[in-house]
């Protein structure tokens, strides 16, 4: 394959993504040279190569597929209540001035409360268990869809509602067929907020509401921090925000196919 094939774009590699690579490479070696030089402190900062090596256990361990997959599932769990929800008040403060001026300013007051906020009401209520995490990651992930969805439906026009009132739709489809095709865009990145949020979100619920048999990827922290391992420790962020990553490309690309119909962007 020739360099000219390989760096084409939208083949696999491209320029883009080896420009990407380099501030992070830079980095690791910089990070290698000050502990093979006695620069930092081991203790506190371990070299690169034991946070491969630590991360080579980890992943390799028995419990780590299982520990990964409770923790998406949570997120997973959490991003589809709170986004039902969010779509379903958003269409509703959107289409109804009264349900607005009804639930509108509650909804925007209880907005401005911190995420964090909410833990200790959500452990007295559910404990310390999984449904309070999933609840609290709904949590998350449902104001963004309600805001994005709400003003998606406020941005259709006058001139678009007049076209389902010259072919007499009824007010179904109306919303089906008009409303909220025309507001997809802003739905759609509301619920890619949604799920970045709802990521942060089950971290931090492994983190704030632990439980003595609760598996995930935040245990692993919690376990290295426990053990004063900094090394585990650095092995459960690069998986918290590798994962996050993927998470948001793979919401990049569904969000992409799904408005291909717009055509391409100007």
């Amino acid at each position: 394959m020739s360099a000219s094939l390989l760096f084409k774009p939208g083949n696999w590699i491209s320029t883009r993504d080896w420009r990407a690579l380099v501030a992070p490479l830079l980095f690791v070696a910089l990070w290698q040279l000050a502990s093979t030089l006695g620069w930092v402190n081991p203790k506190l900062i371990v070299s690169p190569w034991a946070v491969a090596q630590a991360g080579w256990h980890e992943v390799s361990a028995n419990g780590f597929a299982h520990a990964f997959g409770a923790s998406l599932a949570r997120d997973l769990g959490g991003f589809v209540l709170g986004s039902a929800a969010g779509v379903a008040l958003g269409v509703l403060l959107g289409v109804s001035r009264w349900a607005d001026r009804l639930l509108g300013p509650t909804f925007h007051t209880l907005r401005q409360i911190s995420l964090f906020a909410w833990i200790p009401l959500i452990s007295i209520w559910l404990g310390y268990t999984d449904a309070a995490r999933v609840f609290f990651i709904a949590v998350a992930a449902f104001y963004p869809v309600v805001l994005a969805t709400h003003e998606g439906i406020r941005s259709v026009t006058r001139a678009q509602l007049e076209v389902a009132r010259v072919y007499r739709f009824s007010y179904w489809q109306s919303l089906t067929r008009l409303i909220l095709p025309a507001a997809s865009p802003q739905i759609l990145n509301g619920l890619h907020l949604a799920l970045i949020y709802a990521w942060l979100a089950t971290i931090g619920a492994e983190f704030l509401l632990p439980s003595f048999d609760a598996t995930g990827v935040g245990a692993t922290v919690i376990r290295g921090r426990a053990a004063f391992r900094v090394d585990v420790i650095i092995v459960g962020m690069l998986i918290i925000g590798l994962t996050g990553y993927a998470l948001n490309r793979l919401a990049q690309k569904l969000e992409a196919r799904l408005l291909v119909w717009r055509g391409p962007a100007h």
